[in-house]
């Protein structure tokens, strides 16, 4: 896209300012500017509500990211099951009664007392879940023995999955309480265990209706193994009025022993009643399935009855949640499913950015590869040799520093018949004098009223008569014979225009060597894989060929969007024209030389190239390759990659921090290399030299992350109906990589 230093504004006047007089002359094309309330600052509460939503919308956007993030690393916390976690030495302050006694400890009266099972009677216990894959299968084993049970669950996945917690409360089970992410509550600070614990009380009382007094301490054992900070927390939950239920017996089926010795452990010695510890979640737990089905039976023939904790107890059923728990219950299930819900949806994008990166990656190596050797083939030919006369239009406005050189470039061309015309957009610099001063008899300059770059091509285009037209910007430099090369391709009578191969010439520092690097892969190795399929999006401004019919078929240069270049293109393969890329015709151009620069540019040719896309959408419903093959191929690879690609970087923070750090790390590092290929690609079949390229791991770090946030904002601008206006953008005049002579 054209980088030329243009100003927004009204349709040109009815005339234009020849040096020594006024002469009037019909603007080809240049239709008046949509009327913008912005612009005329007649309605400066349209800006302020505009300024404000985007503002709302990008908060939105981060908000929702933040919470995302914030409730999945509270709630999806890994853990270990109970019984793995090494405890530290019990001692002194666990009182013998606890200490001795049996496993359920109450702390309602004055002092601790603890209960023991009667004989024969059993409660079996399944911690950690519920779990979809498990839960509902031990369900069965018990519904199928009929045997009640205890299920001490957690209360983020009683969240995730509160049909099963309805499930287990409809089949005459209990649930007690395991705290809502399973961490060791003698390690946390009292705010922290008091949340936990209350949380998941909310998550019960809204998915069953219910309260629970039963709580079991997440890698808790048997009563005899309470260290002094275990017997703490104990005592701080029970001060509250929970009930504490431990094990006598562990089936240990954590530890996937193998059905026998799950059975084995899990039978009580002699003929004792005993809490039995087993797990519903937290890994495979088929041969627990397994395991009950045997011993369940085995143990009803030897007279064992089985029941729950608080019948065995003889303790009341547990009471009814008050109405307010229900609702906050409500808002905090849904809060947990709605970021899963959205952290979902964005695996399911970044697996979507990943398999289009991948796509487009061996599409670009594929045709782009094919591309280049078939136009570089001894036998490739346009055509007979295209030596009509070109007229060069040149729009400026204030670009005293980068006007002379480019000029002198054009006007010395080694193609016949060259004629130079700058539209000089009422500049308030030395414009026309740095092109006066330089005496070339093939070099004229028109004055017209302030219209913008649109305008002022389009009244090039009407001065001149030739009928190929070449319109380069006024801060790039051209090699001698890229206007040749450029217009070589309309020996082919279906070409109505041809895209030049522009580069970046100030490339010194970090920043201009990243534009370089995009610059070789972003535009001109997608132009041929875009040329390949006959849909090139964009002529860029600074340098590209036009056949004067094309341009008529197609209106002319139109001020509807701000990417007036990628409007014309689309609007040129509309009218039937085919639109071709034309490596060998190189031209330098001037990059921002700051990141303040580089976005406001950026942001205008993404918002712009949104506006054109949305103007030609209609494309897709005509007949013609470019609409129903092209502009689809271009949304994809050119406005939803890039929308989705964040994701790549954003789930890697996410996965460095939070998940696999090793596997994260390596799948970042795989896309790495996939850019690091596609770029060695780019450069190689471009000539160009490799050495910029020690600067790309960084270009992924830092440069990508703005290009993100020009896109998002963007995107935004476009949704709210902002339009812009043209921004100026400081030159240098650094032409130090562009060839001389």
């Amino acid at each position: 896209m054209g980088e030329s230093a243009d100003r927004a504004g009204g349709a040109a006047g009815p005339a234009v300012l020849f040096r020594g007089g006024l002469h009037p002359v019909t603007v080809y094309g240049g239709a008046p500017a949509p009327f913008d309330p912005e612009s005329t600052g007649q309605i400066p509460a349209v800006r302020r509500r505009r300024r404000v939503l985007r503002v709302l919308l990008t908060l939105v956007v981060l908000l929702l990211l933040g919470t995302v993030v914030l409730v999945e690393v509270y709630t999806d916390a890994g853990f270990s099951p109970d019984g793995t976690d090494p405890r530290s030495s019990r001692d002194s302050a666990v009182p013998p009664a606890v200490l001795n006694g049996g496993p359920v400890i109450d702390f309602s009266g004055d002092t601790a007392t603890s209960a023991r099972m009667p004989a024969k009677t059993l409660a079996l216990t399944f911690d950690d879940g519920p779990d979809p894959a498990w839960t509902p299968k031990i369900l069965d084993v018990l519904a199928r023995h009929h045997v009640p049970a205890t299920f001490f669950v957690v209360g983020s996945e009683v969240a995730r999955h509160p049909e099963l917690a309805r499930r287990i409360k409809a089949e005459g089970h209990e649930i007690g309480a395991h705290t809502f992410t399973h961490p060791d509550l003698a390690s946390l600070p009292a705010w922290r265990r008091d949340l936990e614990n209350s949380q998941t009380q909310l998550a019960i009382a809204y998915t069953t209706g219910r309260s629970t007094s039963l709580l079991r301490p997440p890698y808790s054992s048997f009563a005899d193994a309470l260290t002094d900070g275990d017997y703490a927390t104990v005592r701080a939950v029970g001060e509250q009025g929970y009930l504490t239920v431990l094990d006598d017996v562990d089936s240990e089926d954590w530890k996937r022993p193998g059905v026998d010795a799950i059975v084995r452990n899990a039978t009580p010695p002699n003929a004792d009643g005993a809490i039995v510890l087993f797990h519903d979640a937290g890994g495979d737990r088929s041969q627990t399935v397994t395991a009950l089905d045997r011993l369940i039976p085995r143990l009803q023939r030897d007279g064992f009855r089985f029941t729950t904790v608080t019948q065995a107890m003889g303790l009341p059923a547990d009471p009814r949640a008050g109405a307010a728990d229900v609702w906050r219950g409500r808002a905090l299930v849904w809060t947990v499913r709605a970021a899963d819900g959205v952290l979902r949806l964005l695996w399911v994008l970044l697996i979507v950015a990943g398999g289009l990166i991948l796509i487009r990656t061996l599409v670009l190596f594929l045709f782009a590869w094919t591309h280049a050797r078939r136009r570089r083939a001894p036998s490739w030919s346009w055509g007979l040799p295209v030596t009509a006369p070109v007229t060069i239009v040149v729009p400026a406005y204030n670009e005293e520093t980068t006007i002379a050189p480019a000029v002198s470039s054009l006007a010395r061309s080694a193609h016949p018949g060259v004629k130079v015309l700058v539209v000089d957009d009422a500049s308030t610099d030395g414009t026309t004098a740095a092109v006066d001063a330089l005496k070339l008899g093939n070099v004229r300059v028109v004055r017209i009223p302030s219209g913008g770059k649109a305008t002022a091509l389009n009244t090039g285009v009407a001065l001149c008569h030739d009928d190929l037209i070449v319109m380069v910007d006024a801060d790039t430099v051209v090699t001698p014979d890229a206007i040749h090369q450029l217009v070589q391709p309309f020996a082919d009578r279906r070409v109505g225009a041809v895209a030049g191969n522009v580069k970046v010439s100030n490339r010194r520092g970090l920043l201009g060597k990243w534009q370089h690097i995009e610059y070789v892969i972003g535009f001109n190795l997608d132009r041929r894989l875009y040329d390949t399929f006959g849909c090139i999006p964009t002529i860029p401004g600074a340098l590209g060929g036009f056949r004067r019919s094309a341009l008529s078929d197609a209106g002319g240069l139109s001020t509807d969007t701000l990417a007036e270049d990628t409007d014309l293109t689309m609007a040129i393969q509309r009218a039937g024209w085919k639109v071709v890329y034309q490596e060998s015709a190189r031209a330098y151009t001037e990059a921002p030389a700051t990141m303040r620069q580089l976005w406001r540019q950026r942001y205008r040719w993404s918002y712009g190239t949104m506006q054109a896309m949305w103007k030609h959408r209609r494309a897709v419903l005509e007949p013609g390759h470019f609409g129903r093959g092209g502009l689809p191929l271009i949304a994809v690879f050119t406005v939803l990659l890039p929308l989705l690609a964040p994701l790549i970087d954003l789930m890697a923070v996410y996965g460095v921090l939070f998940l696999d750090r090793q596997v994260t790390l390596l799948g970042w590092l795989a896309v790495l290399v996939i850019q690091i290929l596609t770029a060695v690609l780019a450069f190689r079949l471009d000539r160009e030299k490799l050495g910029p390229l020690w600067t790309l791991p960084l270009q992924q770090i830092v440069y990508r992350q703005l290009m993100y946030l020009v896109l998002l904002s963007s995107a935004l601008a476009a949704l709210t109906g902002r339009r812009l206006g043209w921004q100026k953008i400081r030159r240098t005049g650094d032409f130090s990589s562009a060839p001389s002579g």
